[in-house]
């Protein structure tokens, strides 16, 4: 291993519940609507206690598209992470147009993030609730976790699994198994 492992967690749907707007998920545009999800902080504080980094990797394309300001989305995240206790929060705040790197499905903000902090992307993890955190997480040569929700396909993740505390039992429990692989046989 060359660097340190990290968790690189979706926003919405993950730590927070989605927020519907004519029958779609979305993001929350105020600190109002932000929900941190049943479990959420306890599953990131047992993730960092077993020595992975966190982040947080979020498209928020709605500052680009006139519906939030970036202070709001500021506000959104100071408000998460007094809850949810990550090492950093990183949002591509473009639209599909402007075919930036970082919006998932690319896989920019995570290799940025490697880069920075010096992680092994091998022994990293993607969790997310919608098929392109997947596909970034591929991208980018981590392992995947989808959080299995009606409005995803389910398919190409490592694992799908119903939440992120279960997110997190799988990924220590997958971490542990491979650290003493002893204890299989």
């Amino acid at each position: 291993m060359s660097g340190r492992p990290a968790i690189f967690l979706d926003r919405d749907g993950v730590l927070n519940d989605v927020v519907w707007r004519d029958g779609k998920p979305a993001s929350p545009r105020t600190v109002d609507e932000l929900r941190i999800a049943d479990g959420a902080a306890e599953a990131v504080r047992a993730m960092r206690a077993a020595g992975y980094l966190t982040f947080v990797v979020t498209n928020q394309p709605d500052v680009r598209r006139g519906k939030m300001t970036a202070q709001a989305l500021d506000a959104i995240h100071a408000a998460l992470i007094q809850t949810v206790p990550v090492d950093e929060v990183r949002a591509c705040l473009h639209d599909n147009i402007d075919a930036c790197d970082c919006r998932k499905p690319k896989a920019g903000m995570l290799l940025d993030l490697a880069a920075r902090w010096n992680i092994d992307l091998s022994a990293s993890w993607m969790v997310g609730d919608m098929d392109r955190d997947v596909q970034c997480g591929k991208a980018a040569g981590a392992h995947t976790v989808l959080l299995g929700r009606d409005y995803n396909s389910g398919s190409g993740a490592d694992v799908v699994v119903p939440d992120l505390r279960q997110a997190a039992a799988w990924i220590l429990h997958t971490s542990l198994a491979a650290l003493t692989p002893e204890l299989q046989d």
